[in-house]
């Protein structure tokens, strides 16, 4: 069935299924990394549109998400506008394939010192 795919993507499928199995009706919060830049947005799943995100290729953060200090700048302006947007206590974080380290592991951690719950 999913022959075509690599292992990571396999992978990256199987685990956004899982997630959306053990937590219905809740807002996920999805992460793209590259090796640039690091992006995070929140996505209703139920009615299929993103609510906020927040992206290292915004102005404000031009030049800065390479590393750590630039992943917690985007989680920190990402859980601002996740906490104007009403969605602080009802969310679960998808780190997609990627492992919880380096940038990913900065991006949450700052997500929840900002006072989002995941």
């Amino acid at each position: 069935m999913l022959k075509h795919l690599s292992t990571e993507e396999r992978r990256t499928l199987a685990n956004r299924a899982a997630l959306k199995r053990k937590n219905p009706g809740k807002i996920r919060l999805s992460v793209f990394r590259s090796g640039r830049h690091i992006e995070i947005q929140a996505i209703d799943d139920v009615k299929g549109h993103t609510i906020c995100a927040a992206s290292s290729k915004e102005k404000d953060f031009k030049g800065k998400g390479w590393n750590t200090a630039g992943a917690e700048l985007v989680g920190k302006a990402f859980a601002e506008r996740a906490v104007k947007a009403n969605i602080a206590d009802n969310c679960y974080f998808d780190r997609g394939g990627y492992r919880y380290h380096g940038r990913v592991k900065a991006l949450c951690e700052a997500i929840r010192a900002g006072g989002v719950r995941i």
